[in-house]
């Protein structure tokens, strides 16, 4: 009977945590920043300029493929994660 009690308790605990922290926020507006200058550089001068051709996709690549998905599956090591490395040193 316990058991279950705990284990519910848990599952409260489970589900109300936020899984975004402040950083990954900060990264993911990094990401579309990046991502608004590389549509505002390929909006800029002639079809075949250095910024539409090539420092745009660029961006754009490098904001769609790494910055957003580091921005959502990066998690901050807790204190206790933290303690338990130094000590094992």
């Amino acid at each position: 009977m316990k058991a279950k009690k705990i284990r519910h308790r848990d599952r409260k605990k489970a589900k109300s945590t936020i899984p975004f922290s402040r950083e990954n926020y900060i990264i993911f507006m990094i990401g579309i920043l990046v991502i608004v200058l590389g549509y505002i550089f390929m909006a800029q001068g002639p079809a075949d300029s250095f910024w539409s051709l090539t420092l745009a996709p660029i961006l754009l690549v490098l904001s769609y493929c790494i910055i957003i998905p580091i921005s959502i599956l990066y998690r901050r090591q807790s204190e206790k994660e933290k303690d338990g490395v130094a000590g094992s040193n």
